[in-house]
């Protein structure tokens, strides 16, 4: 008896697991901090991008152009974090070993992805926060303390959509590999969801095709949230929660079967 409880795995109590998650979410976050590579692109890409189409250029065009851009553009932002703190991070893990490494650490084994969403949420909340800012004071967009509220808070979450995507493309690419292959559904996907230019003024293929990417439905309830939406917010909750699982599922599988 006293050989099989010296040999048992010991058992983490709550505070040893919640400290575990903690910890591990501090790490990822302090990780991506001391990266300038991906810390300024992710916050000065979407940025200089609203700033040059969506106040500059957009003001000669329309009045209403830098409120209608400030939801695009601020999705085009919160997806990089997903994307690519997922996407790249996880393949540079699996192949250098870490993640078999942090597999067989007594961690509980959801810490590793939690933390990395901690990252994502925390860089999405500085990239929509820059972008409200720009649109109040160079833009001269008028939002409600309640519109800016429910504009941060859809961006924010959207990007959990993202991480999904990202953790499926991780578990698909090299380390060296991934960057090109998360470039390769970000920018286009950016596109075709009506990101970069109105889908009104689009061929009538893309517009048809619009709704299978994740980030049209995430455009469409910041245009909501701003007051420019078109209704049907609960189809674009039940769209983006149905990429999130199926991604998720898809990149669970992967992992158990190839690491």
């Amino acid at each position: 008896m006293n050989i099989i409880e010296s040999t048992a795995t010991p058992v983490m109590s709550t505070g040893q697991v919640f400290n575990a998650y903690v910890q591990e979410a501090r790490a990822e976050v302090l990780r991506y901090l001391r990266l300038p590579g991906f810390l300024l692109p992710t916050m000065l890409f979407p940025s200089v991008f609203y700033l040059m189409f969506g106040i500059i250029l957009a003001h000669q065009n329309s009045p209403d152009g830098a409120r209608f851009l400030l939801a695009s553009y601020g999705t085009f932002g919160v997806m990089a974090p997903g994307l690519f703190g997922f996407g790249v991070s996880l393949a540079i893990d699996r192949e250098h070993g870490l993640l078999t490494l942090k597999r067989a650490l007594p961690m509980p084994p959801g810490a590793y992805l939690v933390g990395k969403m901690c990252m994502a949420l925390m860089m999405a909340s500085v990239v929509t926060t820059l972008m409200l800012c720009l649109a109040r004071f160079g833009g001269g967009v008028q939002l409600s303390a309640g519109q800016a509220a429910t504009f941060f808070v859809t961006e924010v979450l959207g990007v959990l959509a993202f991480c999904s995507l990202g953790l499926l493309l991780g578990t698909l690419a090299k380390g060296q590999s991934a960057p090109g292959l998360v470039n390769l559904v970000y920018l286009p996907m950016a596109f075709l969801s009506g990101l970069w230019f109105p889908l009104s003024v689009m061929p009538k293929f893309i517009q048809a095709i619009a709704p299978l990417w994740p980030a049209y439905h995430l455009d469409q309830l910041a245009l909501s949230a701003i007051g420019m939406g078109q209704g049907g917010e609960w189809i674009h909750v039940v769209a983006l929660a149905a990429f999130t699982a199926g991604f998720l599922t898809l990149a669970a599988r992967r992992l158990a079967r190839h690491g």
